[in-house]
């Protein structure tokens, strides 16, 4: 844990609204991606299984954030994942990413429908080509919690997502979790990867649209 400063209440002054404009290294993941050739390698009881996957996710900026002294610019994100071959969802995921312009300070939130929460952390430069967060289970930083089944039947001892950025605008991600899969003696890697393009635009953070609305000359 990093020096911190004795007044813990006062908050920046003169933040800037303008979430997009602050992001650093997370702005080139704002807008809605898709990629259609993911790879997933998950345990089954006959052994490792790989999938192929289609990806959709949105990643659209949140207004600053504020935690006494520390500001932090981030994007809100939702993760859809489906298969050729089923109509159910194969994967969903919510979370945030955050930066801290201050100290490169990067963080992933993850929630998954099945009783997971992971924070993961990291350091960024704002011009960064490459983004890495990792969590381990039982830090209480960047940690990661489960219901008993997990802990129980596929316990996730590590999480680290690594995303590269490429020359053409698509960026390229692999998300390793080892796993203490129940009866097995060794730990499981399961490995993700897919490469998404943009099919949209990301949309404005609610006070800079505010704020904007406010600077523009009333009608004569």
């Amino acid at each position: 844990m990093g020096a911190f400063p004795d007044d813990i209440f006062t908050e920046p002054a003169n933040v800037d609204p303008d979430t997009l404009a602050n992001l650093g290294p997370l702005r080139r993941l704002a807008g809605v991606w898709e990629g259609r050739k993911g790879i997933d390698l998950n345990p089954k009881a006959e052994g490792p299984e790989r999938r192929k996957f289609i990806e959709r996710i949105e990643f659209q900026p949140i207004d600053p954030q504020t935690n006494g002294p520390q500001l932090l610019y981030g994007l809100r994100y939702h993760v859809h994942i489906n298969t050729e071959e089923e109509l159910a969802t194969f994967h969903d995921q919510i979370g945030y990413w955050l930066w801290e312009p201050a100290t490169g300070l990067l963080m992933q939130s993850v929630t998954i429908p099945r009783g997971q929460c992971v924070l993961a952390g990291g350091h960024a430069a704002a011009d960064a080509q490459t983004l890495k967060v990792e969590a381990r289970r039982g830090s209480t930083e960047f940690g990661i919690v489960s219901t008993a089944f997990l802990e129980h039947a596929f316990r996730t001892e590590s999480y680290s997502l690594e995303i590269t950025f490429n020359p053409d605008g698509s960026w390229r991600y692999v998300s390793e979790t080892m796993l203490a899969v129940r009866g097995q003696a060794d730990l499981f890697n399961h490995r993700d990867v897919n490469t998404l393009v943009k099919v949209a635009e990301p949309e404005p953070n609610p006070l800079a649209v505010l704020v904007s609305a406010q600077e523009k000359p009333a009608r004569a």
